[in-house]
């Protein structure tokens, strides 16, 4: 079995931008699928998920590559997310494996969804659901215990290799890494040219350009973008800083109890019409206690940042999508519908719209 999984490592290594480049079609397709045929939507997520988890193993392998070779370097700088998170994930198992289980239910929630409500009741179907958000919930109170930080979201690393910007592989050099040094010799001369003794003239890209009469930036415009930010010189474990007080903790707990509160009052006929009033009014509490980072916390600020945008898929919630947002939707999709390429857009759009009424996933905070 070990041997198996090594070759699909070297096979993954030596063909990294072709599986990208495949995953990314493939994800495309998936926007197309629901409403062409009988469980569209099924096969539709089912390969969704499929693609998601594939990546994520795929995004471990690599960094493990990266990190046994001491020769291969990454090409992209990386970004503070994954600066932060690796460390963490690098530090802690129990980290590493309650984020990854975070996400792994995360990509596979809707497919369970899916299948619930084709083989069980629908009250049985929103007792599965609560149940992965009670998961979820305990989960993520472990990654905050373990970090004493506000949560990112996602709690693992991301892809930072760009798979397109690779030189192609070969038997000496990764697809995916730039090597330390360069060639040792220049690459031989073509038969077709060995007889030439007429210099080709240079191209006009490889000149080095002269230099400007006069400067038409100052030398702070020119150095700015190269210059270190206080994140970049960090240690990783320091790019967030830990909670100290009590409203602090307070407000990451109500972010993290959210969508548990959310999905429990959803499942009772007794309080599913305050649920969307509940959720939103704890998000607003928890945005009103959360502290205020710094100038100099970038991955906290992307985070909040992040956190503000989310609020927008309230418009796709409960009552404010059946009486306020689905109307102007399927208005704008109406009048669209005959108009070329838009028409393409709209009807894309009007197969969605079951599926954001009939599935708690789609839009669930």
């Amino acid at each position: 079995m070990s041997s198996t999984f090594e070759k699909y490592e070297n096979f993954l290594v030596k063909n990294v931008s072709t599986i990208s480049t495949l995953e990314s079609s493939l994800r495309s397709i998936t926007w197309f699928l629901p409403g062409r045929f009988k469980d569209a939507d099924l096969a539709s997520e089912g390969l969704s998920a499929i693609l998601h988890v594939s990546s994520m193993y795929h995004d471990t392998l690599l960094a493990r590559v990266v990190q046994s070779n001491p020769h291969w370097k990454p090409i992209l700088p990386i970004p503070l997310h994954t600066r932060y998170t690796r460390a963490w994930s690098d530090k802690e198992t129990l980290y590493k494996w309650a984020a990854r289980s975070l996400e792994l239910i995360r990509f596979t929630q809707l497919l369970v969804e899916m299948l619930l409500r084709r083989k069980v009741s629908n009250k049985n179907r929103w007792r599965g659901i609560v149940f992965l958000e009670t998961v979820k919930m305990v989960l993520r109170f472990t990654l905050l215990k373990i970090t004493t930080r506000p949560l990112l979201s996602p709690p693992i690393p991301e892809r930072d290799i760009d798979p397109a910007s690779m030189p192609p592989s070969s038997t000496h050099t990764s697809p995916t890494l730039a090597p330390t040094s360069p060639p040792s010799s220049s690459p031989p001369t073509p038969e077709h040219l060995k007889n030439n003794h007429i210099p080709l003239q240079p191209n006009a890209l490889m000149l080095t350009p002269s230099p400007p009469a006069r400067a038409d930036t100052s030398v702070e415009d020119y150095l700015l973008p190269k210059a270190l930010t206080t994140s970049s010189v960090k240690p990783s474990m320091l790019l967030m800083k830990p909670m100290s007080s009590p409203l602090e903790w307070v407000s990451e707990c109500i972010y993290i109890i959210r969508p548990w509160v959310y999905a429990s009052m959803l499942s009772t006929k007794k309080y599913k019409d305050k649920a969307l009033v509940t959720a939103f009014a704890m998000e607003l509490i928890s945005r009103s206690l959360r502290r205020t980072p710094s100038n100099s916390a970038d991955l906290e600020r992307e985070e909040y940042a992040r956190r503000d945008r989310d609020i927008l898929w309230y418009l796709l919630r409960g009552s404010v999508w059946e009486t306020y947002s689905r109307p102007k939707v399927e208005a704008v999709v109406e009048k669209t519908a005959n108009t070329p390429i838009l028409g393409v857009v709209s009807s894309i759009v009007k197969d969605w719209i079951p599926l954001v009424d009939g599935y708690y996933y789609y839009t669930a905070p």
